[in-house]
């Protein structure tokens, strides 16, 4: 059974930071990207960076320089270390695990607030 759990939300002030993680069993962690999206209410999912099997990395341009994305692949958990979070970071974050013809797998997400 493949299973996803995110950890590490949390409520934190604007400007803080955060870390979470993703970690990952029931599938072979080392050959799949992992991604992680947000879902703010009443909004629409949205994409907020990649890595891929090899470590190479992508993020959407409102993350750049914000967020780092990384994998640790003993650990068989991917981190997504989050800096100066603002008001709108406020959302529910998920990570995805997908490879290609071999499916797609999620999280149940992790809550980060991000108030004053």
């Amino acid at each position: 059974q493949v299973r996803l759990v995110e950890s590490g939300g949390g409520l934190v002030q604007p400007g803080g930071s955060l870390t979470l993680s993703c970690a990952a069993s029931g599938i072979i962690f080392h050959d799949y990207y992992i991604e992680w999206y947000r879902q703010a209410p009443g909004k629409q999912r949205e994409w907020l960076s990649t890595i891929s099997d090899d470590g190479r990395t992508n993020y959407e341009d409102f993350v750049k320089g914000r967020f780092t994305i990384s994998r640790d692949n003993g650990k068989n958990t991917a981190y997504l270390q989050m800096n100066n979070l603002k008001i709108e970071d406020t959302a529910i974050y998920q990570c995805s695990a997908k490879k290609l013809n071999a499916g797609e797998y999620w999280g149940q997400g992790t809550q980060v607030t991000v108030s004053s």
